[in-house]
């Protein structure tokens, strides 16, 4: 009878272990939101004029002290080509958060929105499924005036959504990543 009790106790402890190995107890990672502590938004004016960079940068994140916005000046009845970096400067040296967002197309959508009549951010990139991107743009200006320009980020938006092809965010969905506003000028 003990050798019986030995051999269900061996049976047991092995069932035990066995069952406490199983590979589905290991955790999902998810693919984690992208830390961006600084955007720069280039514009560079097609045939010659004054390149203007348009910036944010908040090193210390949400909470701390304010992020320094930086606007500009375009002139009217002009045409700019307009190019997006952003970096993770809380990394030694800067991470280059615009590689990733490249690698990772799909699942990103840069959307612009103006009150500034007759200011068009048009699309210049696409992702590998032919949709928008937005690290490249053209912006065209035709009146003068003053308002805002803002810059939104979007992590996994419905593409295929009504208007966002279009650069309407309405239907985007998904999450904001960055959001920027700039104060804009048109001379």
């Amino acid at each position: 009878m003990t050798k019986f009790k030995s051999v269900i106790a061996i049976l047991f402890m092995t069932a035990l272990v066995l069952s406490s190995c199983n590979k589905d107890d290991d955790p999902v990672i998810p693919n984690e939101e992208e830390v961006i502590t600084t955007l720069r938004y280039t514009l560079t004016p097609s045939g010659g004029g004054t390149t203007v960079v348009l910036s944010f940068q908040d090193l210390d994140g949400d909470g701390g002290n304010a992020p320094i916005i930086t606007g500009g000046t375009l002139d009217s009845n002009k045409t700019y080509t307009g190019a997006l970096v952003l970096l993770n400067e809380q990394e030694t040296p800067a991470e280059d958060i615009t590689a990733e967002i490249q690698e990772e197309d799909e699942e990103h959508q840069f959307f612009f929105q103006t009150n500034i009549t007759g200011l068009t951010v048009a699309y210049t990139d696409q992702d590998a499924n032919g949709n928008p991107l937005g690290l490249q743009t053209t912006v065209t200006t035709t009146n003068a005036g003053t308002g805002t320009l803002t810059v939104i980020l979007r992590h996994e938006p419905n593409k295929s959504a009504s208007g966002v092809s279009d650069g309407d965010i309405t239907n985007a969905g998904g999450e904001t990543d960055i959001e920027v506003i700039f104060n804009i000028t048109v001379q």
